[in-house]
């Protein structure tokens, strides 16, 4: 879909995008098809692709997996896109007009065998992320473009600025892959940041279950709610400080680190440690 296509379609309909829902239209052809690419998509995939605005992305989709489940929140897009891929074309073609957060919170649901391929809103991009990951049937893969700034937390490691919560809370469950910039000048209208797409691939073993996979949650959100303070002090609030100073040496975790300064891997030997 041309950059002038684009354009024809929303004049056309007297569309006037909202920043509030984050709509930047990812137009550059050869962007859209490294983000197909990277999804490594067979025939035989289900694909769930949130916010497909006009569909330039979910064309290409289309063209590639067994089925497509598209989310969009504006009902101005939800008729463009019925218009662009009629039902007695497109029957792998699912179209939901939901806010994709609220639909996905709404019940559990079994993605272990689909692929997100997604130019994520800017809006709602990390809790969106945080919700797919932390599901107890989480997708296979993760193909999203966000804000280069998300990116960098997403793939970020300790001791760095970009290293925090949304990290942790991803990475338990997801490696990151490869991941490759995407100039502001790609989308419509242009953002004021440049973007990237990242791949995060679902773990084969997880790090963490059951009341362990709890704990950890528990932990590191409490860790980072004050990420200039010592960690030590902020978990005192929800375990004892003996049972604490234990967990901690036996995590191979200094007293006075800070969130920002413990890797995933000592963050889950803690929430052992504080499950036993």
């Amino acid at each position: 879909m041309k950059l002038s296509e684009m354009r024809g379609w929303l004049a056309e309909r007297n569309i006037r995008l909202t920043r509030s829902l984050g709509q930047n239209f990812l137009h550059d052809a050869n962007q859209l098809r490294r983000i197909v690419a990277a999804a490594e998509l067979s025939p035989c995939d289900p694909v769930l692709e949130i916010g497909p605005g006009l569909g330039p992305l979910t064309e290409l989709l289309l063209a590639r997996a067994a089925k497509v489940l598209a989310i969009e929140k504006d009902a101005r897009l939800v008729a463009v896109l019925r218009e662009r891929f009629p039902a007695s074309d497109y029957p792998h073609l699912e179209l939901v007009h939901a806010d994709a957060l609220e639909w996905l919170r709404q019940a559990a649901r079994d993605w272990r065998e689909w692929k997100v391929v997604s130019n994520l809103p800017y809006s709602v991009a990390s809790p969106i992320l945080v919700e797919l990951a932390q599901s107890p049937q989480r997708p296979e893969r993760l193909v999203v473009t966000v804000q280069l700034e998300v990116a960098q937390r997403l793939l970020a490691q300790p001791r760095t600025g970009d290293f925090g919560l949304l990290t942790l809370l991803v990475q338990l469950d997801y490696e990151p892959g490869p991941w490759f910039r995407i100039p502001r000048r790609c989308f419509f209208p242009e953002p004021e940041v440049d973007s990237a797409c990242v791949v995060l691939r679902r773990r084969q073993r997880a790090l963490a279950e059951g009341a362990a996979r709890e704990t950890f949650l528990r932990l590191v959100r409490r860790a980072f709610s004050q990420r200039r303070k010592m960690m030590f002090k902020l978990l005192k609030a929800d375990w004892p400080e003996g049972r604490l100073a234990g967990a901690f040496d036996g995590a191979g975790i200094p007293l006075q680190s800070r969130a920002e300064e413990v890797g995933l891997e000592q963050f889950v030997r803690l929430a052992r440690g504080l499950t036993a």
